[in-house]
């Protein structure tokens, strides 16, 4: 009950309960794209984990106990991606705690112990319906839930090497889920900053947005037929970036937060744009 009214009251008049110093050191020192942030930055994720803990409702299923350090480690990487966002008005922010408001739309977060096996339909342009099994990881509903795989999030730190991160990728979703109508898919375009990268217009915006994407998400695909088909050496990231745009987007995201300095030698034209995005002001 005191959650619930928590919750209830606005941020800047509750009071959560604090995350324990030595949890919060513990949490940074398993995550080396977190350790690496400076103390400024630090203290700003530590603000934004503790009220996101407050506001997000964390369920185990099939008999996994989830733990405070377990519960920290998921709010540490959901809420490195809003370190220096813009609201989701496009303006910028005086206050840091309105940068929740990206994953306003949820509170629940079903936690399972491993991948999940999901059935899934879809039909074909003849009209044919096809049945397949999906192996989740993790999965983001538009206005709903979102569900992790407590194997994969535990490995977070060895995954970064691949340019990996469950957690970004599925959280990352969901800002690309805001400003879609239900029922619409994702696109891998967010609803960008004022002034994104220096244009002029939403407009303009929108369009800087899509050709850069188009451009990168071609090439990544033509570079996983060429491997595929014809032996040539296979893309640093999953192979899944190729699927549609929105999990392009999701994928390069979790490389351009843990693992930034391959990321920039493989995308140099993604890592300008993200940082417009992520950072709406740290470029000329």
């Amino acid at each position: 009950m005191i959650g619930l009214l928590q919750r209830l009251l606005p941020r800047s008049l509750r009071q959560p309960t604090p995350v324990p110093d030595v949890l919060w050191l513990a949490t940074l020192a398993n995550h080396p794209f977190l350790s690496a942030l400076d103390s400024a930055e630090q203290d700003r994720l530590r603000l934004l984990c503790t009220h996101f803990l407050a506001e997000k409702e964390f369920h185990g299923a099939n008999g996994l106990v989830l733990t405070d350090a377990m519960a920290l480690a998921i709010a540490a990487q959901a809420c490195l991606p809003l370190l220096h966002m813009h609201a989701t008005s496009g303006e910028a922010v005086r206050d840091p705690l309105k940068l929740l408001d990206w994953y306003g739309d949820f509170v629940g977060i079903v936690v399972q112990p491993g991948a999940v096996v999901a059935r899934r339909k879809t039909t074909d342009g003849a009209g044919v319906v096809h049945h397949f099994d999906e192996v989740l990881a993790g999965e983001a509903m538009d206005r709903g839930p979102l569900m992790l795989s407590w194997e994969e999030v535990a490995h977070a730190s060895m995954a970064a090497e691949s340019g990996s991160n469950v957690v970004i990728h599925e959280f990352v979703h969901k800002m690309d889920m805001r400003g879609i109508s239900l029922g619409e898919h994702p696109d891998g375009a967010p609803p960008l900053p004022k002034s994104f990268l220096g244009t002029r217009s939403a407009s303009d915006a929108r369009r800087l947005w899509r050709e850069t994407m188009q451009h990168a998400f071609d090439a990544f695909r033509e570079a996983v037929a060429m491997a595929e088909r014809f032996g040539a050496e296979r893309p640093w990231l999953d192979d899944y970036a190729a699927k549609d745009p929105a999990e392009f987007f999701a994928v390069t995201c979790e490389a351009y937060f843990v693992s930034r300095e391959r990321f920039a030698h493989e995308f140099p034209a993604l890592v300008v744009l993200y940082d417009g995005f992520f950072r709406p002001g740290s470029r000329a």
